[in-house]
């Protein structure tokens, strides 16, 4: 086998896996035109169709399909071999990819990163933001991050945050003529901002539990949002109640820029934490779940 061939096969798989030339083109570091040769070029050589090629997406043929569920093992291998290599280097090097929702990237990530690629000027970190629950096998992520109880079981995890609380809020300018709600249900006489989810594509249910009692509440409102800082913009300016971590809205709250609610309904969610396949892990992603372990993150 020739070296092209090699690089056209790890050309097919990254088409294959992102389902866009364009995506897999900046994934490969190279150029769209270059990339749809090298398809073709093997195309060729295999004597098969291996692309269905639409105007919106990429698929893989019958034949295609096939090569992929070949290939896959193999690149893993290559891949794994080159990073137990690495250990025979006394610096961790290499790409570290990520993905992670918003509020954990501006919380625990990102305070982290600047001392990190300090400490390793070697390893390369993406940091892809995400709210919707990624499959890091699929999406050839080296690890995600999440609240703890959505982690699947045969995942290994750590954690990287303290437990969170929810905060119910609404700033002083909307209960200005309102009454406080004093129960879950009270919420159906007010505005509350919704937050639509990344993954089902449904608004999502408030959780409230109480004496061991858990409630979902369908709360109404004249916005959705899909992203948390344009809806506690909106709640900081007038427009309804918020439902909020307390790390996040603690500052206002102190202020009185915003008045809290039903803090003895507001559950507590086990903490984020970075979760990676049962597998062996690069001394890079080791290093960086050293630096975002929790009992080496500052206190904020």
């Amino acid at each position: 086998m020739k070296r092209d061939d090699l690089s056209d096969l790890a050309a097919f798989v990254t088409v294959a896996e992102e389902g866009n030339f364009t995506r897999a083109a900046a994934r490969l570091g190279m150029s769209q035109s270059a990339l749809s040769h090298a398809i073709k070029a093997l195309e060729q050589r295999i004597g098969l169709p291996l692309l269905t090629r639409t105007t919106r997406s990429v698929s893989t043929t019958e034949a295609g399909e096939r090569l992929l569920r070949t290939l896959r093992p193999a690149l893993d291998g290559i891949t794994a071999e080159l990073a137990s290599l690495s250990d025979l280097s006394e610096t961790p090097r290499g790409v570290v990819r990520i993905t992670t929702d918003q509020i954990a990237a501006r919380w625990l990530i990102q305070p982290v990163l600047a001392r990190f690629v300090e400490q390793y000027p070697n390893i390369t970190v993406e940091v892809n933001n995400d709210d919707g629950l990624t499959n890091i096998v699929a999406d050839r992520f080296d690890a995600g991050v999440r609240l703890g109880e959505l982690i699947e079981q045969d995942m290994i995890s750590v954690r990287i945050g303290p437990d969170v609380k929810v905060a119910i809020v609404a700033s002083p300018a909307y209960l200005a003529n309102r009454s406080l709600p004093f129960s879950p249900q009270d919420l159906k006489n007010h505005r509350c901002l919704n937050y639509r989810l990344a993954t089902a594509g449904g608004l999502y249910a408030w959780e409230f539990t109480k004496n061991g009692r858990i409630i979902e509440v369908r709360v109404d409102g004249p916005l959705i949002f899909n992203d948390w800082t344009l809806s506690y913009a909106a709640v900081l300016e007038g427009a309804g109640i918020g439902y909020c971590f307390e790390h996040q809205v603690a500052q206002d709250i102190a202020a009185g820029r915003v008045v809290r609610m039903l803090e003895d309904w507001s559950p507590t969610f086990h903490g984020y934490h970075l979760y990676f396949p049962n597998r062996r892990r690069t001394p890079a992603l080791s290093a960086l779940i050293d630096a975002l372990r929790y009992e080496n993150v500052p206190t904020r």
